[in-house]
């Protein structure tokens, strides 16, 4: 029976009391080892678990408004620091552990994210080879994303341009680095990729210099790596320097491994192209030459052919009058040489028409093939006094005035591949 001056403590009471003594008597904020057990995320967003050793577990939760901060997917069993402070959670009575800081041991927080993304993102396919769109050959349009105010865009822009000069850059600017930067990476490349039928981009170079791995995070970023992966648009990844990777590097068509490099891979050399575009034109003219070499020998041939031709005719034609000729002489009769004589002229007269006009044709036919080779002589009218100019560097014809300015030089081929090279002063439009 209860003492009649005993107290008498609601549930609730010895509840509140108990949670006064763990608040006063602990530290307000303090850290714990231990291993996770049963990690449970629910809809809500809010995590529970528990945290473990050889001898004892500690309850834990981790609010929504914490675990939206975290880099990396905790699992079970892993071995963690859990930061927060000691509350009662009164329904039930039970002390638990307010984790507002989750952290692994023995790696970096970072450091096991990008571990953790490069396995999933690798079970998904984002990496493979056969995913990865080739590069333009020539690309003429490229859009660069990229911080405005950084070095790299310098970096990536002087190296294109002085391998690729014709090519026009366009600079998307992104931050880089910082919260929401690889959402305006991913968003960036998103915008591009859906304007691209009016803006013709060829290619993109995505990409920041060098730092940190928490500088670079906005390049591992899950959103930025399926943006680079979903694009239409071939892209290289130019982020950091030669030791750092990144998840971006992974996913792209073509990984270089700074900014300058970007530029290298991404556009050819103008120097090696001028040389390949001399070694076909030396090697279209070589071959037409020996064409023209072949045709001039066929057109040999055939003249030889038609002039042994001829003599057979011929041949065969005195031998036949020399034939008939005979026959009438055996056969002469007083009263019939005159209508002989008259035969014989007039298929004498036939034969030598028929051989003039197998002649005549037989020559119209060969001017006819002869006509058509000069003709395929693409500089056949140099020897009639004209002339074909080009520009000394490209090798482009000069056409209409506005192919020159003032300091080009020019070579002019004039007959017998005679060449005169000159410096142009001025341009003058006479039919003004």
């Amino acid at each position: 029976m209860v003492r009649q001056n005993a107290k008498i403590y609601s549930v609730v009471h010895i509840s509140m009391l108990i949670k006064e003594a763990l608040e006063n008597n602990l530290p307000g904020r303090f850290t714990v080892s231990g291993q996770l057990g049963d990690w449970r995320k629910h809809s809500s967003g809010h995590c529970y678990f528990s945290l473990k050793d050889d001898s004892a577990i500690l309850p834990c939760v981790m609010w929504r408004s914490s675990t939206g901060k975290l880099k990396f997917e905790p699992e079970s069993g892993m071995a963690v620091f859990a930061t927060g402070h000691i509350d009662v959670y009164l329904p039930q009575g039970k002390y638990q552990l307010i984790v507002d800081k989750l952290e692994p041991a023995g790696i970096g927080t970072l450091q096991l994210a990008f571990e953790q993304m490069v396995k999933r993102l690798h079970a998904e396919g984002l990496f493979e080879q056969e995913h990865k769109k080739p590069l333009p050959p020539y690309p003429s349009r490229i859009g660069i994303i990229t911080s405005e105010s950084g070095a790299a865009v310098h970096d990536i822009t002087d190296s294109i341009w002085n391998r690729w000069p014709c090519a026009k850059l366009y600079l998307y600017p992104v931050a880089v680095q910082g919260d929401g930067a690889a959402e305006q990476i991913a968003g960036a490349i998103k915008d591009i990729n859906a304007r691209n039928k009016n803006l013709g981009i060829d290619l993109l170079i995505v990409g920041r210099g060098g730092g940190s791995l928490e500088d670079l995070w906005a390049f591992n970023e899950e959103i930025a790596a399926r943006a680079i992966y979903n694009s239409k648009i071939p892209i290289v990844s130019a982020v950091g320097h030669e030791i750092d990777t990144t998840i971006a590097d992974l996913v792209a068509d073509v990984r270089a491994s700074t900014p300058t490099k970007a530029g290298i891979v991404a556009v050819p050399d103008i120097e090696e192209v001028s040389s390949q575009l001399k070694n076909y034109s030396r090697n279209l003219s070589d071959r037409t030459r020996w064409k023209l070499q072949i045709g001039q020998q066929r057109l040999d041939e055939l003249s030889y052919t038609i002039s042994n031709s001829l003599k057979d005719l011929l041949a065969a034609a005195k031998a036949k009058l020399s034939e008939f000729f005979e026959k009438v002489l055996r056969i002469e009769p007083h009263r019939l040489i005159a209508r002989k004589t008259v035969d014989l002229n007039n298929l004498q007269n036939r034969a030598n028409f028929t051989v003039k006009t197998r002649i005549n044709k037989l020559k119209m036919h060969l001017d006819a093939q002869a006509n058509r080779l000069a003709g395929l002589n693409p500089k056949s009218v140099l020897h009639r006094g004209y002339s074909i100019t080009t520009d000394k560097i490209t090798g482009r014809l000069i056409r209409k005035i506005n192919d020159i300015k003032p300091g080009q030089i020019i070579v002019t081929e004039i007959a017998n591949e005679n060449l005169i090279e000159s410096k142009v002063i001025t341009g003058q439009n006479n039919m003004k």
